[in-house]
């Protein structure tokens, strides 16, 4: 696990949380605890701010008039793809299409890349620790063209076996798909060096980023990957964001995954004529106030800066994790030697929901379940684990303050 020095850095959290309405709420009588971050964050007034200017001052569609509201709604907008180009490095912005979020960018990848190129004894590589949204695409496009999906181990700390996914990386390999950062262990995988043996035997990698892009810079440049997908409601943004990042000539090839408005160029019932990445892959009106609620966030994160994120979240998971081993019969899932602050864990006689149930009532939020990652579950032979996954806006009270309440609920339980 990366930890940083015992002195903690000068980080004036208190500062930030002021900045989140919904920190200062109480559940149940008592002050909230949210540690479930990596299902989604809390969003900062900027942003709310940001989705209500929208409806207040420029609510308007799209791409399709020029008066003043039009042609203000499509800037805020495409202004939302600009911030995206630069917050992932981007080479250009043809290349970034606004989505949903991951799983409608690993759908699009699916049918569009992976699907019309696919046959019987094709495989797409992917890996044991990946959320659903990285795996059931694969195998839904693998049913209708013949093609299996295979999966790279992991070991029991919750590191990827990278030498077994590179011995796996066989001429069958079509695609290669890769979490950049585990939604329940919190492992961070080696995307550069994974995409380096992708480049060396042809095979495109996607990766999913929905747990990276919260916690450090992303460079998909440098990371060498060919699609990159992340989620707004996990980064500060509202729900129903998204981008998929992805090379140009993929995007050129690729045929529209939907049909409809905004998307085309010419339409006549002999054929029609679609526009040019990525509105080819844009049809009808998106979430426009979304997205300028995600560059309000994009640009919070620009304001705090992520090198003094990426350290306090440091200092917080090893806090967190120091302090969790303290707490009688507990067992930490997923110990990985670089982490981002995600602690999945068990308690010895008590059940994940049961648990979860009884901590919201002392107010504090954690996420309990499969955290829609069935085959990792099976691997390390649990039905389920709590999951607490921090955000920069957490404090080392709050710590404290969710061990306190797991003593007193371990009691009732015991």
């Amino acid at each position: 696990m990366n930890t940083t020095a015992s002195t903690p850095t000068v980080f004036d959290v208190q500062r930030i949380r002021a900045d989140f309405p919904l920190l200062a709420r109480t559940v149940h009588d008592k002050p909230l605890v949210y540690l479930d971050n990596a299902n989604t964050s809390q969003k900062p007034l900027s942003v709310i701010e940001a989705v209500d200017r929208h409806y207040r001052e420029r609510n308007a569609n799209v791409a399709r008039a020029v008066h003043q509201l039009g042609e203000e709604a499509t800037a805020a907008y495409e202004g939302a793809r600009d911030r995206l180009v630069r917050f992932l490095n981007a080479p250009s912005r043809n290349e970034v299409i606004l989505t949903s979020g991951t799983t409608q960018s690993i759908n699009l990848v699916a049918y569009s890349y992976a699907l019309p190129q696919l046959k019987p004894g094709d495989s797409i590589l992917t890996t044991v620790m990946e959320h659903h949204a990285n795996i059931v695409p694969w195998q839904l496009v693998g049913a209708r063209s013949g093609a299996t999906v295979k999966a790279a181990p992991i070991d029991e700390r919750g590191e990827l076996i990278v030498e077994k996914y590179v011995e796996m990386l066989t001429p069958e390999v079509k695609l290669a798909c890769v979490t950049h950062v585990s939604n329940v262990l919190g492992t961070v995988n080696p995307v550069r060096e994974i995409a380096r043996e992708c480049r060396k035997r042809g095979i495109p990698l996607l990766v999913d980023g929905s747990q990276a892009a919260p916690h450090r810079p992303v460079d998909v440049q440098a990371l060498g990957c060919d699609f990159y997908a992340v989620t707004g409601h996990k980064m500060l943004g509202p729900t129903g964001t998204g981008a998929l990042w992805a090379k140009r000539e993929h995007l050129e090839a690729m045929p529209p995954f939907f049909g409809g408005g905004e998307m085309i160029r010419e339409v006549k019932f002999s054929g029609t004529t679609f526009a040019a990445p990525p509105h080819k892959f844009e049809a009808g009106t998106p979430n426009i106030a979304g997205f300028a609620g995600l560059s309000a966030a994009i640009d919070y994160y620009a304001s705090v800066g992520f090198e003094a994120i990426h350290a306090w979240e440091q200092q917080l998971l090893h806090y967190a994790t120091e302090r969790l081993r303290e707490v009688p019969g507990l067992r930490i899932i997923g110990e990985a030697a670089e982490k981002e602050p995600v602690i999945s864990f068990l308690l010895e006689g008590a059940q994940a929901t049961d648990l979860a149930t009884l901590l919201d009532l002392q107010g504090v939020a954690v996420r309990s379940g499969h955290h829609c990652a069935h085959p990792l579950m099976q691997f390390y032979g649990v039905p389920a684990t709590l999951r607490a996954s921090l955000a920069f806006y957490n404090t080392r009270e709050e710590i404290d303050a969710f061990v306190v309440a797991l003593l007193k609920v371990r009691k009732l339980l015991m």
